[in-house]
């Protein structure tokens, strides 16, 4: 993938993807009965983190000056 790419991709996810994901969680979480603070803490914990993991490979090395060819 092309540093250009990552670039729009990364952006895009974080702009739309990363809102949309949170809605998602907190719409799940409200769905069930609110549990203690500690659990509840833990949730949004543990969910803050995993988005992440599967678009590591996108985001490594945006933040870095562009290769020359």
């Amino acid at each position: 993938m092309s540093y250009k790419m990552k670039r729009r991709l990364s952006l895009l996810i974080l702009l739309v993807g990363l809102p949309v994901y949170i809605i998602l969680i907190v719409n799940l979480i409200s769905s069930f009965d609110r549990p203690n603070f500690v659990v509840e803490l833990l949730i949004y914990l543990l969910s803050g983190v995993v988005w992440a993991f599967p678009l590591k490979s996108v985001f490594r090395g945006v933040g870095q000056a562009e290769e020359e060819p």
